[in-house]
């Protein structure tokens, strides 16, 4: 902080006072310049909406006449306005006036702190005091005093570029058609019965795959598990359960010859594996099952791992075990067969055509998918209406018309679209955070900042951290903004007295090259003494838009570089 002593014809709060006499006032005047003050921070600086302002005054021994009183003003004077802080009264040790008593003998010190709201006329401005000082019914108004200049306005770089999120479709190239069948065995027997096969899940395979030529599926392959029931020999159920699914690949094989589909043919489009004994399907039928005994024999089951001792403790429970062996064990006697197939969708060209010709033929998935297949804001608009009709209990075809209405800049008719929206899906987090957008572009903080402190979506946390910064609640802007390398959170790091990580950030930023990448790196440059980094990215980012060589030249970032050659070479 750089420490200032008032001229002879300049004193803080008006100590000095043209008057002449045997007040004292004459010696006040002549001392002045014995006064100290601290002017904190200087340049000032904006803080949200506002300029704050911190002075330290210390007067020495023998300066303030004891009779005298001192009210005085610190006016912040910009280039078409000018605006006051709150004014401060001192006084002698024998004034009658109000006032902070500052001693003769000893002097004192006096810490002052106030803010004004801010206005772009105050961009450039100097600080200065207004004062009048009085004995009695004498006063005097004095010439102003200069003890400060300029405000810092970085915040007002932060860019609006508030993210409204689209609700986006569930369409896929490719939809899920997979079968699953079930062939049971009798006890310590691998072989597939006819009766199994005439069960539904098998004779239904003849449909399934009728529908998969008409719409042409495309067969990714057979998984075939099969298991055996936990009684019995240890190596003899390995065996069973490996056979039981030797035998189940063959008859799947079989139902896939007789269907010509030629996928089938690959070696290994039928893939098996096998479980000996089926401990984990075991405990499963148990929990489910009404069984007298169940929480005994789970109970079991969680007291041993050995699968001969498991064995053993149930069929000790002679009478339950009967029921077992009648209710639980045969469900486990099975293969598990699992067809993977695949629906192809329509293809791009065939939404594109249909949402202008028959859109009512398209689910709400392929509508919203066919306005994210052109980049005309027009045409998404149109396709996004077109699901509002057809499906109109759907929040997205709402949403998504506002979220096009918002890029267009057409504010009124996207809040109408937000609140159809929200009247479908209230508190959804997507329309919220869209809500917020258009507040804010709106001019309406912090009708904006509720809409995105109550929404979860990950476009909303960016957006607040665009408002914090406004509000001067860097820290707060550092961790909304940090999950992307942004412009916005290098300005909020530098703000919050972090120029490395800002300047790491903006590096990594789309921004890098921009105008405004580079004249927010000629900042940082500024702010860490680094003259090169200051020129150099002036620079390049005059060369973008010659319109910042006039910023620069009266930005107070650069005040201390104003007598630097190499800096006036580049704003003058």
């Amino acid at each position: 902080m750089k420490t200032v002593k008032v001229q002879p014809i300049a004193m803080l709060f008006i100590a000095g006072i043209v008057i002449t006499g045997c007040n004292g006032l004459g010696k006040m005047v002549k001392n002045a310049n014995q006064i100290k003050y601290d002017v904190t921070p200087n340049p000032l600086e904006l803080h949200g909406d506002s300029v704050a302002v911190n002075i330290n005054v210390k007067y020495p021994a023998k300066l303030f006449a004891k009779k005298a009183a001192v009210e005085a003003t610190p006016v912040l004077k910009g280039t078409g306005d000018e605006k006051a802080f709150k004014s401060v009264k001192f006084k002698g040790e024998k004034s009658s006036a109000e006032g902070t008593v500052i001693s003769y003998a000893n002097g004192g010190s006096y810490a002052y702190s106030d803010k004004i709201p801010y206005s772009a006329d105050l961009k450039v401005s100097d600080l200065k005091i207004k004062a009048v000082a009085s004995v009695k019914s004498k006063s005097k108004e004095f010439a102003e005093i200069k003890i400060g200049e300029g405000v810092i306005t970085t915040p007002l770089l932060v860019a609006n570029d508030d993210k409204p999120t689209l609700g986006a479709d569930k369409f896929t190239k490719t939809v899920p058609r997979n079968y699953t069948a079930d062939i049971h065995f009798l006890i310590q027997s691998a072989e597939v019965r006819s009766s199994e096969l005439s069960q539904a899940d098998i004779k239904g395979l003849k449909d399934y795959f009728k529908t998969g030529k008409e719409k042409n599926y495309i067969y990714k392959g057979v998984t075939i598990h099969a298991y055996a029931s936990p009684d019995g020999e240890e190596s003899l159920n390995a065996g069973l359960s490996e056979n039981r699914a030797k035998n189940s690949a063959r008859v799947i094989a079989d139902q896939f010859k007789a269907a010509k589909i030629e996928a089938a043919k690959n070696a290994d489009f039928i893939k098996t594996a096998n479980t000996p004994e089926d401990w984990e399907g075991f405990k499963k039928l148990m929990k489910e099952s009404d069984i007298k005994d169940k929480e005994l024999i789970i109970r079991v089951l969680e007291m041993y791992s050995d699968p001969v001792q498991r064995e053993k403790e149930i069929k000790n429970l002679s009478a339950t075990y009967k029921e077992v062996a009648d209710k639980i064990l045969p469900q486990l006697r099975r293969a598990i067969i699992t067809i993977n197939a695949e629906e192809p969708s329509r293809t791009d060209e065939q939404i594109t055509a249909l949402v202008s010709s028959k859109p009512e033929d398209l689910s709400v998935e392929e509508i919203l998918y066919a306005a994210t297949l052109t980049n005309d804001l027009e045409q998404k608009l149109s396709i996004y209406k077109t699901a509002q009709r057809i499906y109109a209990q759907d929040w997205r075809g709402f949403n998504n018309a506002a979220y096009v209405l918002i890029l267009q800049n057409k504010l009124n008719d996207a809040q109408a679209q937000l609140d159809k929206a929200n009247s479908i899906s209230a508190n959804n987090p997507i329309v919220l955070n869209n809500l917020g957008v258009v507040a804010h572009l709106k001019g309406d903080r912090k009708k904006a900042e509720e809409y995105y402190t109550n929404s979860s979506d990950a476009n909303a946390k960016y957006n607040l951290g665009i408002i914090q910064i406004k509000k001067g609640n860097y820290a707060a802007a550092v961790s909304s903004l940090n999950a992307e390398k942004s412009y916005n959170l290098a300005l909020a790091q530098l703000l919050n007295g972090n120029a490395d990580a800002a300047l790491s950030t903006l590096d990594a930023s789309k921004d890098k090259d921009t105008a405004r990448g580079y004249y927010l790196k000629a900042i940082i440059g500024a702010r860490k003494g680094d003259v090169n980094l200051m020129v150099n990215n002036l620079k390049n980012c005059i060369a973008k838009d010659a319109s910042y060589k006039a910023k620069a030249k009266e930005d107070m970032e650069f005040a201390k570089y104003k007598s630097n050659s190499e800096f006036a070479g580049v704003v003058n």
